[in-house]
């Protein structure tokens, strides 16, 4: 009787283990960093949850880095990235599915959760997309462009530098934004050609009809209330995740009266999404 009791308790502490051990990975969006969590505040709301920041996953040439933050022993490590958020999709996504798989060298046992912000969400589906779930069970997108925006149009117009104009036109605009932001904008035309509104040929309208892994789905949508504005940069129906044709009737929705940046309500939100998944922790 006392191996079998022994035995079952031994089963319980396993399967605790198991179910409290996940892997957090963190996805920046455009012109944002692996520091953007954590000066957002997100980072801090999640420690208090019990998680401790690991380290920073980068890229350099020809193979990924690695910054290790702790050493101390957790069953609630988190990762953040960082990826060339200038470059087009395809290019962070597979530099993400170089990391995650990474990652998994690193946790060869631990399922990996994804939260991404903004651009981040679209890269973290192409990668998924391309090269299957790589151990991810639960991909969370926060505000973004499932959809796309009208803010990646503007940008590409503002910056069209053809035509017999196009001299006069870009001086104008220079002078209106910067030579810095104009600059910025000029090297990522392919991230916001991939980010403009889905039509026959671009890149949201391939992913948006591509079978997805059979993982969980949630989108975090910025909605405006009398007194908040909501998110100025995409509308709250191009980040409804729901709404991908390929994604229909799999994925949990929730709405946040906040603008498109990062907050700490973030962090709150992602623990209980994770919590909910993490019955026995």
């Amino acid at each position: 009787m006392n191996k079998l009791i022994w035995a079952i308790l031994m089963f319980s502490l396993l399967a605790a283990k198991s179910a409290g051990a996940d892997v957090l990975v963190l996805v920046h969006g455009y012109l944002g960093t692996a520091h953007s969590w954590a000066e957002s505040g997100v980072i801090h709301r999640l420690q208090q949850r019990g998680y401790r920041h690991l380290g920073i996953y980068g890229y350099g040439p020809g193979r990924v880095l690695y910054q290790q933050l702790s050493t101390q022993a957790t069953q609630k490590p988190v990762y953040a990235v960082n990826l060339p958020s200038q470059a087009p999709i395809v290019i962070q996504a597979d530099w993400l599915a170089a990391i995650l798989r990474e990652i998994r060298k690193r946790h060869p046992e631990e399922a990996i959760d994804l939260a991404a912000h903004s651009a981040g969400g679209v890269v973290a589906r192409m990668t998924l997309v391309r090269h299957g779930s790589l151990g991810v069970q639960h991909l969370i997108t926060i505000a973004t462009p499932h959809f796309g925006t009208g803010r990646a149009i503007q940008a590409l117009d503002a910056t069209d530098e053809s035509g017999l104009l196009g001299f006069a036109k870009e001086w104008v605009v220079r002078r209106a934004t910067g030579h810095a932001l104009y600059d910025t904008i000029q090297q990522s035309r392919g991230v916001l050609i991939d980010l403009t509104p889905p039509r026959p040929g671009n890149l949201l309208f391939w992913l948006n009809g591509q079978a997805h892994p059979d993982i969980l789905y949630t989108s975090i949508m910025r909605i405006g209330t009398f007194y908040m504005p909501g998110d100025h940069v995409v509308p709250p129906p191009s980040q409804d995740l729901s709404r991908v044709p390929a994604l229909i009737g799999r994925v949990k929705t929730y709405s946040m009266a906040n603008g498109h940046l990062l907050t700490p309500q973030d962090g709150d939100l992602i623990g209980n999404l994770l919590a909910q998944d993490r019955p026995s922790d």
